[in-house]
């Protein structure tokens, strides 16, 4: 996974993504803390930083977290032009430390996803663990099986307007619930009518339900809630599975 020239044609390309879903459910999820000061936010796999700026415009304090520069650029640019203080750091969610506690931590769009092995996933929820204060919220996302075993590999998906379009190959992966995403990119010139093509591989893995449970409150984490796109019980056709759950 890249996320190189990706990272600046990211939000044009999920502008159509209700990013108010995972705003709402943070807010309802950190009205449980009552606290004087704002709460301190931690946001993994922050990307160009739509969330994490949004939290700070709400009131938070945010920190946000990712593994590629080229996003971090972005996001840090974006926080300047919203007027907001947001502290960006690079860092790999299965090393991620040297912070002090938070009071709710978020992986959200999936991120917990790119992670390829049980021992770095595993990793990185005992890191969360380590880097939330005692009743502090972990909040998190995932792809369900069913999107990894069935909706992925209908594919390919196409888009095409004015400034990009793309091309996107699912293929199913080396793993069980594994995809390995495979897109072509075609970029429009803004001086001119040519168009530059860059090409991105990405794979993405995910669990049963009753395994990240496991995983969770074998390190120690109490499973508050488990609901599927935002408002109902996972059923076997949901595609993605939200996690609530407390130190």
């Amino acid at each position: 996974m890249s996320y190189g020239e990706f990272a600046y044609i990211y939000d044009d390309l999920m502008r159509d993504v209700d990013y108010n879903q995972w705003i709402t459910f943070f807010k309802k999820k950190a009205a449980r803390l009552k606290k004087s000061q704002p709460l301190r936010v931690l946001d993994i796999g922050c990307g160009t930083g739509e969330i994490a700026i949004q939290l700070a415009k709400e009131g938070y304090e945010v920190v946000g977290v990712d593994l590629s520069e080229d996003m971090l650029a972005v996001a840090n640019n974006k926080a300047i032009e919203a007027g907001v203080s947001v502290e960006f750091y690079q860092q790999d969610m299965v090393e991620i430390s040297g912070f002090a506690p938070f009071d709710i931590v978020l992986i959200f769009c999936d991120s917990l996803n790119y992670l390829q092995t049980e021992e770095d996933v595993q990793r990185t929820l005992q890191n969360v663990y380590e880097l939330v204060f005692p009743d502090g919220i972990f909040l998190f996302d995932v792809h369900s099986v069913h999107k990894m075993d069935s909706i992925f590999l209908d594919g390919p998906f196409v888009s095409s307007d004015e400034n990009v379009s793309f091309i996107w190959n699912c293929f199913a992966g080396a793993h069980r619930h594994s995809v390995e995403h495979e897109l072509s990119f075609f970029v429009k010139n803004e001086h001119n009518d040519d168009y530059a093509r860059f090409d991105e591989f990405h794979e993405q893995r995910t669990f049963p339900i009753e395994t990240y449970r496991t995983w969770l409150e074998e390190i120690g984490f109490n499973v508050q809630e488990i609901i599927a796109d935002f408002t109902e019980v996972p059923q076997e056709t949901s595609e993605r599975i939200l996690f609530t759950v407390t130190k």
